[in-house]
């Protein structure tokens, strides 16, 4: 199974070492730490992976969730409860179909004591919720396992995605040259550009767009800079034609 399971600032050794063990179990091997706040290679952790060692000195350590991220092309983050202006998280079962169809999907954790921030969740494309009684939270390597199984049982279904979906890394970069047009445009203000900005993250997101699509999205993007840049230029609101002959999608002037 080729999935990446990210724990993002992990406390506890034993809880990384439990979590590698509960990856080896469901057949996950890519390990990802984000600015651990352990040593996840002490005994305590090596004693609780028992025969996952090896996942746990192959695991990758990353400075943010971005830079951990950057190479998935799916991110499913995970969550106890809703969250204000983000998609509601939906039940494990139901986002197997998109983590099988998916060439290189992530599974995001956040820390012991209060799970991942709203910002971190912005970052992944849907979120999950594992449904439990009343006390919904669970040990990190608990819900590791859980999640894990319950993607595990899609490995044998049959595809139904056959395009490959854009990296995080390029989602995030439209998303930065998104917000960047908003402001040139007058589109969002400082007091409303982050409530504005994830409400088009969770549009765009449910689109799971490829890399043309979103090459696309952002040669429209630069199509809108140039316009008010030769406007202001020539000091009119009614700008020139662009030139002929290139293509949005590569980001110079289209015609109109």
């Amino acid at each position: 199974m080729n999935l990446a399971v990210v724990l993002v600032s992990p406390k506890t050794p034993g809880n990384v070492g439990s979590a590698a063990r509960a990856m080896l179990n469901m057949g996950a091997s890519d390990l990802r730490i984000v600015a651990p706040r352990c040593d996840y290679l002490d005994s305590q952790s090596v004693a609780m992976a028992v025969h996952a060692e090896g996942i746990l000195r192959a695991a990758r350590v990353y400075p943010t969730l971005r830079d951990a991220l950057a190479d998935r092309d799916l991110s499913v983050g995970t969550t106890a409860r809703q969250r204000a202006d983000l998609p509601p998280p939906r039940h494990p079962a139901l986002v197997r179909p998109f983590v099988r169809d998916a060439a290189a999907p992530a599974l995001v954790f956040g820390p012991e004591e209060t799970g991942l921030i709203n910002s971190d969740l912005e970052q992944c494309q849907m979120a999950v919720r594992i449904p439990t009684g009343d006390y919904a939270s669970l040990n990190l390597a608990q819900a590791v396992l859980l999640v894990c199984y319950e993607f595990l049982q899609g490995q044998d279904e049959p595809p139904e995605l056959t395009r490959k979906t854009a990296t995080r890394e390029e989602m995030e970069a439209m998303y930065g040259h998104l917000h960047e047009t908003m402001q040139l445009i007058g589109y969002t203000d400082a007091v409303r550009a982050r409530h504005t900005l994830r409400l088009w993250r969770a549009l765009l997101d449910r689109a799971l767009m490829s890399s043309a699509e979103s090459r696309l999205f952002r040669g429209f993007l630069r199509q809108v800079k140039w316009k008010v840049d030769d406007a202001a230029e020539r000091g009119t609101a009614a700008p020139r034609h662009a030139p002929q002959g290139e293509e949005l999608a590569e980001g110079g002037p289209a015609q109109d």
